[in-house]
């Protein structure tokens, strides 16, 4: 990691960009698979498999053998472990549901708004060199919660053609039981298009490499809904000297070894301070058996010294990063003034990987400078909000004046007398006396 002290504001973008490869570059690759997908379907699926896997896929629908032959390979430790970060995961997002709101805004005028599940949602699950069996759990607990009517699920499989055992665990475990053997830009194709194995999907969740998220980002022009553009992951460490610094050594290095395009970022107030921090990584990088990947997102990676407090949150505010972690004395006042990140995790005890698994908050997450503008994902996500009202004839004596003045004065005359005709009617019938 290089080291940065104090830089001007002006340097901040160029010296925290995150490595990455042009948008449109990406879209050259990605765009032929996705189009190939559309016209061949399951077959295109399995010459991608056979392409980017290297194996022979004939049944792309996991099936219940294959789901009860899992259960049997995952350890009863990791079971545990397993249930566990469920049972909190389930427990935090359950108590994000929110009651149905109705209310009379004025006298006859009653308005309202309900939660309505998205009926068909597609949940995209890393594979490749991480399996990641814990993102089924933060994806699949809040659709269920939230009644999707339809939950389909994409994953890459090994050279042996299986998915791993715990990600179909977990599946099982959370109650979803289409799986299907397919990952990369093909698994979102087939969740935007469909094919004779996965149907289509009105919103796509999961993270992935900067192809899936190209590809999500394609889907959208295709009608499709997207979490977010969730590509490689990256956390930001503010540290000051109430931190440990082979703590705060260990949490740039969770990141690091995601991938080699995942970025870290040191935040510190003092020179002394990122020294002692940076030899602990260079110390801890050492015994990861993922050392070339850290190693390479540590090349990525920058530790910037800024002794003024106020210059350092507002730094951090620009990065807007996928993961803060504030080890940091004042840690509660620091927080109250972040107002971009993903996932915020403060004090000494509080690691970014204990929210990856099983703290019970969700780790999927906006990156590359979208906490700026997204929220990570919640049961909010699974849900849509639709409003309702219902106008009394009485009600629409009350409000129909204004509505008629606001609709003529923007030259909307049907608007005007979808209001007027109804006022009409009810003064000729009080005029009847019915």
């Amino acid at each position: 990691m290089k080291v940065l002290v104090n830089p001007p504001r002006n340097s901040w973008k160029k010296e925290l960009a995150r490595p990455a490869i042009k948008l449109k570059d990406i879209e050259k690759i990605v765009k032929p698979i996705m189009q190939k997908v559309k016209r061949q379907g399951d077959k295109a699926l399995r010459k991608f498999a056979l392409e980017y896997d290297h194996v022979e896929i004939d049944r792309l629908l996991v099936t219940r053998e294959e789901i009860a032959e899992a259960d049997q390979q995952v350890s009863d430790e990791l079971k545990r472990a397993i249930q566990q970060a469920r049972e909190n995961i389930l427990k935090f997002h359950e108590a994000q549901k929110t009651p149905d709101l109705e209310m009379e805004v004025m006298d006859g005028v009653t308005c309202m708004r309900r939660s309505v599940p998205i009926q068909k949602v597609g949940l995209y699950i890393p594979g490749g060199t991480a399996p990641l069996f814990s993102t089924v759990l933060m994806l699949g607990i809040p659709a269920k919660l939230a009644g999707c009517e339809e939950i389909v699920l994409c994953s890459p499989p090994n050279p042996a053609g299986k998915l791993h055992p715990a990600i179909l665990y977990a599946a099982g475990l959370v109650g979803i039981d289409r799986i299907i053997k397919a990952g990369g830009a093909q698994a979102i194709a087939a969740f935007t298009y469909g094919t004779q194995s996965v149907p289509k999907v009105d919103k796509i969740f999961g993270p992935g490499n900067q192809y899936v998220t190209a590809a999500k980002q394609l889907a959208v022009k295709k009608g499709v809904a997207i979490d977010m553009p969730a590509g490689p992951s990256e956390v930001l460490v503010y540290a000051d000297g109430s931190s440990v610094p082979a703590f705060v050594a260990s949490d740039l290095l969770s990141q690091a070894e995601h991938g080699v395009d995942s970025q870290v970022v040191l935040v510190c107030d003092s020179e002394k301070l990122a020294k002692k921090i940076l030899k602990e990584v260079d110390a801890q990088v050492e015994t990861l058996p993922r050392q070339k990947i850290a190693q390479k997102a540590l090349d990525n990676s920058v530790a910037i010294v800024i002794p003024n407090a106020d210059k350092a949150i507002d730094l951090i505010n620009e990065y807007a990063p996928e993961h803060l972690i504030l080890s940091v004395s004042d840690e509660e006042e620091v927080c109250s003034r972040i107002v971009n990140a993903g996932s915020v995790f403060l004090g000494n005890f509080t690691p970014e990987s204990a929210g990856d698994y099983a703290s019970g908050t969700n780790h999927t997450l906006p990156t590359n400078g979208y906490a700026r503008n997204h929220s990570g994902v919640s049961l909010d996500s699974f849900v849509k909000k639709i409003t309702y009202q219902k106008i009394t004839e009485k009600g629409l004596q009350n409000l129909g004046p204004t509505v008629e003045i606001m609709a003529e004065n923007e030259s909307l005359v049907a608007h005007k007398q979808a209001v007027s005709l109804r006022l009409d009617h009810i003064n000729r019938n009080k005029q009847n006396g019915l």
